[in-house]
């Protein structure tokens, strides 16, 4: 395998190194941009690594941070200098957030730049220029130092003063890509904390560049989220305003939502949830890495619950997590209440987003136009059969990841302010890659209202709440009601079916759940046993095509809860289904003329969820 490498290093190293000045301040103040007090949706991603990222670039990246802002905004990104395939998104994105890893940001590609001090280290030789076996020897005793507890940190790759600069970079080129009212960029990284290789990453984003920190707090500062949060509590303080998402319970064997006491050694107390939820109000449900809503394991008769799942650890052994627990949303948002019953506050209260994790700059949210997560997977074969000298079982682990995920908000104005106040609010859904438009509003008394004209969405935020929010004091004999409305893509599938999620906490303490199917596509009845008949399936694998001959281009429902208990605290979130289409695996294979895996789909069921809303006694 001939490792991919950064090729435009005399660009990077004049953007690092000498200092190229770019736009410091936003091309025009947020207040000029008009706002719309019923909101309208804005997609993107925030969760974003280039070759900046130290595994980014030893997978093969030859990107960087302005490399995706322009891939977001619908240009064209040169291929690597090996294969020379572009990247192009089919449709752009609203706005975009580039968060590379913070531990050791943009050292790794410095170590291919003689002028550089990061050149002379012990590993550069094998990192940039030894055989796969080298490199990724070399890039595992990095790893391994970042991973160990407490951290061994690099003294050459750890450099704060290289750190400083490279950040301030990050900040720069961030702004100069944000155009307020047409494309929103904010400055990020990711808090790369993996404990024993279980995932509990964050992503830390700031809607205010000039207030950001000189340096940003990293996993080599501390492991423990509680440490994350102190420090973020500390940036408000001081002024500078910041929000960290959460992803990827489905790989942090169980320690993501914790059962008992954390992983930072915290009781689940009402301090914890106030402190976790003041800093983390969303959480990221679906990315490359699988969908982490809920797993077969934990509820066995949820026909759509085995969706996407990228069951493994973080360690390159392709290792299983052994506990679902506290690994998936709808079981960690569930025993949530049961906290807050118990007066503990809810830790678990998060509302839903969608997206990435890609590695390469260009998020892949496209299944028809998949690239895969790293730079390897460029070519169709890697992303099928995996890179040369990888086992079956690490090629399983690689086309069994996703096409990535979409974040829908909405928000007043496609602004930093806007986009990161819709974020902290939670009008939030979470998409596995389609740009449908979901809405949700649950209230007392929403007779007759309609969430398709203005008046009736001003109706909806007055006597109701929106995805996100919260529902107290049950009128006596009123049930909540629901109104749902979804759009499907543009240029996307068709709907089969919207539903409604609901979680509680029974009588004596234990944890439920419901899903109930409240909008159908096709006229589609229940039958005498109540089983819903299947929408149906048009894919032709052979061609790699589908038709929106089934399903709906638009569903809505209004639904009230004739189960509900006003004495139990209660959840509820919407979850949007399209008809089955092609899996990017069963694309790449047709259009490469080759042999399409049987352990993966042929198609799948792309899906959106909405962020909950939750009754309180």
């Amino acid at each position: 395998m001939k490792l991919i490498r950064f090729s435009n290093l005399k660009a990077f190293a004049s953007a690092l190194i000498v200092g190229v000045c770019f736009n410091a301040a936003a091309s025009s103040d947020d207040k000029e941009v008009p706002v719309n007090p019923t909101k309208d949706v804005y997609f993107g991603n925030l969760h974003v690594h280039t070759s900046w990222s130290f595994d980014g670039y030893i997978n093969g990246a030859w990107t960087d941070p302005d490399d995706a802002y322009r891939w977001a905004k619908g240009e064209e990104i040169a291929g690597d200098e090996e294969h020379g395939i572009p990247l192009k998104i089919n449709v752009p994105l609203d706005w975009y957030i580039v968060s590379d890893h913070s531990e050791y940001l943009g050292a790794l590609p410095m170590m291919a730049d003689p002028q550089s001090p990061v050149s002379k280290h012990p590993l550069a030789a094998a990192i940039t220029g030894g055989d796969a076996a080298e490199s990724f020897a070399a890039y595992g005793e990095i790893s391994d130092g970042m991973y160990s507890d407490p951290p061994n940190v690099d003294p050459i790759l750890g450099d704060s003063k290289l750190a400083r600069t490279v950040w301030s970079k990050v900040v720069d080129i961030a702004d100069s890509h944000y155009e307020p009212g047409k494309f929103t960029t904010m400055p990020g990284y990711e808090w790369t904390s993996a404990p024993s290789w279980r995932n509990m990453h964050r992503v830390v984003i700031f809607p205010d560049a000039t207030k950001v920190p000189e340096l940003p707090f990293t996993a080599l500062d501390s492991s423990k989220p509680e440490d994350l949060w102190k420090w973020m509590d500390a940036q408000r303080a001081a002024g500078n305003d910041l929000l960290a998402v959460p992803h990827n319970g489905n790989a942090s064997d169980g320690i993501m939502f914790p059962i008992g006491a954390s992983y930072g050694g915290s009781d689940l107390d009402a301090e914890y949830a106030a402190t976790r939820m003041r800093n983390e109000p969303v959480y990221e449900l679906t990315q490359i890495k699988g969908t982490s809503e809920t797993h077969p394991a934990l509820y066995p008769n949820d026909e759509f619950g085995n969706f996407e799942i990228w069951d493994y650890t973080l360690a390159a052994t392709a290792t299983p997590p052994r506990n679902k627990q506290g690994g998936y949303a709808r079981e960690a948002l569930i025993r949530g209440l049961k906290l807050q019953q118990e007066g503990n506050g809810n830790p678990f209260k998060f509302g839903f987003i969608g997206d990435s994790d890609t590695h390469n700059a260009a998020a892949s949210i496209e299944e028809d136009n998949y690239t895969g997560k790293f730079g390897f997977e460029i070519t169709a074969k890697h992303r099928l059969e995996g890179p040369p000298g990888v086992d079956e079982k690490g090629a399983l682990q690689v086309r069994s990841f996703s096409s990535g995920g979409v974040a829908g908000v909405w928000a007043t104005a496609n602004t930093r302010q806007g986009i990161f106040n819709a974020i902290r609010s939670k009008e939030t859904f979470a998409t596995s890659g389609p740009r449908m438009k979901v809405r949700l509003f649950a209230g007392w008394d929403l007779t007759g209202i309609s969430l398709t004209s203005t008046e009736g969405l001003r109706l909806a935020y007055q006597k109701g709440v929106p995805m996100g929010g919260d529902l107290v004091s049950a009128p006596q004999g009123k049930a909540p009601t629901l109104i749902v409305h979804a759009l499907k893509e543009a240029d996307g599938a068709n709907l089969d079916r919207i539903q409604i999620i609901k979680g509680w906490v029974d009588n004596s303490g234990q944890p439920q759940h419901s899903i109930y199917d409240v909008a159908l596509s096709d006229d589609r009845m229940p039958g005498p046993d109540g089983t819903i008949p299947a929408v149906g399936n048009t894919v032709n694998e052979k061609e790699a095509t589908y038709s929106n001959s089934i399903g709906e281009t638009e569903l809505m429902a209004i639904w009230s809860d004739p189960d509900f208990d006003p004495a139990l605290p209660a959840l509820y979130y919407a979850r949007v289904i399209e008809i089955p289409t092609p899996r990017w695996s069963t694309y790449d294979a047709v259009r490469n003329n080759l042999k399409r895996p049987e352990d993966v789909p042929v198609s799948i069921q792309e899906r959106a969820w909405t962020s909950p809303v939750w009754y309180t006694p």
